[in-house]
């Protein structure tokens, strides 16, 4: 019994370190690209959620500045640990929202948007869907949980413990991942919106040459096969620019790329 009320405090320091890690872990599970998607079952996300706790926590405990254990300071951790998680999980999911986003601009720009109908299991664009589908699969394959875990472990150093981040910078740094996740969905689709345009201009062509053919009916086969061409050569080469990118951002969320 002496051996055991001597384990006490031992447990309850960790007990807290793992709660303190827990929140961040399980606000940044909400949102993140992979393991926190709609498909997934909240279950299983708790259950990853206490994994991630598992592999972070050790490598954090005992924090040098681990606050005592106190219901009046809980609340406040909980805020400043959860929005550390938050602003995590969304940074990568904007990094999806830019594949999602070149996707439909590529579907509408090459008449490809409706192509599939309702097919999908979420309200977007053919190409979008495959784009998210296939990065997906990529970021498992290549190791996100080890990023991930990395990432969490390594973001006490911009965001420590029951910090909270400034709104100003906060901002400044939002406004910069929007833009830039915009910017990269632009240059992603850029292939589909020259095709598009080529397409257009050809059309344009055909039919001032030939003003009684129906170039509608002509085309639309054309851009079609043309989309779905363009699809097959350059999406392996999308895809690796972009997890190019992901793989920045995992290493440092708030630095430039």
């Amino acid at each position: 019994m002496t051996a055991l009320e001597s384990l006490v405090p031992m447990v309850q320091e960790a007990g807290w370190a793992y709660a303190l890690v827990f929140f961040r872990i399980g606000a940044m599970m909400a949102v993140l690209p992979g393991f926190g998607e709609r498909s997934v079952p909240q279950r299983i996300r708790l259950g990853i959620a206490l994994a991630f706790t598992a592999i972070v926590a050790p490598a954090l405990w005992p924090l040098d500045e681990l606050p005592e254990p106190a219901l009046a300071i809980l609340f406040w951790y909980l805020l400043t640990e959860t929005c550390a998680g938050l602003i995590l999980g969304l940074a990568l999911r904007l990094a999806v929202m830019a594949l999602q986003i070149a996707g439909s601009i590529a579907a509408q720009a090459t008449s490809l948007s409706q192509l599939f109908g309702g097919a999908a299991g979420e309200p977007l664009p053919t190409l979008s869907h495959i784009f998210t589908v296939s990065a997906l699969a990529l970021m498992m394959i290549t190791g996100l949980h080890v990023k991930v875990a990395e990432l969490l472990i390594f973001s006490y150093g911009p965001l420590p413990l029951g910090a909270l981040p400034g709104p100003s910078v906060l901002g400044q740094w939002g406004t910069a991942q929007v833009a830039e996740a915009f910017a990269l969905a632009f240059s992603l689709a850029a292939p589909f919106v020259v095709l598009s345009a080529l397409y257009n201009l050809t059309l344009g062509v055909i039919n001032k040459a030939m003003p009684q053919l129906m170039v509608t009916f002509v085309g639309a086969p054309v851009i079609t096969f043309g989309a779905v061409a363009m699809m097959a050569l350059a999406t392996p080469m999308l895809l690796s620019i972009w997890l190019a990118r992901l793989d920045l951002l995992l290493v440092n969320p708030f630095g430039p790329r």
